[in-house]
C-alpha cells in the first residue's frame, strides 16, 4: 500500500500539521536553551538526551526543517 504525502490531504488542518509540529519542536529547543534543561527526543528508536549547550552550539535543529 502506497501512502500519500500529508501536504496532499483533503483536511486543511492536517496539511497544516507538519508545520505545526516544526514551529513546536523549535519552540521546544529554544525553550531548553532558555531553561538550560535537556531535551528529551526518540530518534531511530533510541532515546536520547540533548543538552541545552549542545542545543545552543547547533546552527540548524535536529530533524527540523523550515516551513
Amino acid at each position: 500500500m502506497k501512502t500519500k504525502d500529508i501536504s496532499e490531504a483533503k483536511d486543511p488542518d492536517l496539511r497544516a500539521s507538519m508545520a505545526a509540529l516544526q514551529r513546536a519542536a523549535l519552540q521546544a529547543r529554544k525553550t531548553a536553551i532558555q531553561t538550560g534543561t535537556n531535551l528529551v527526543i526518540v530518534k531511530d528508536g533510541q532515546l536520547l538526551r540533548i543538552s541545552a549547550e549542545e542545543l545552543s552550539q547547533q546552527t540548524e535543529p535536529m530533524d527540523v526543517q523550515k516551513p
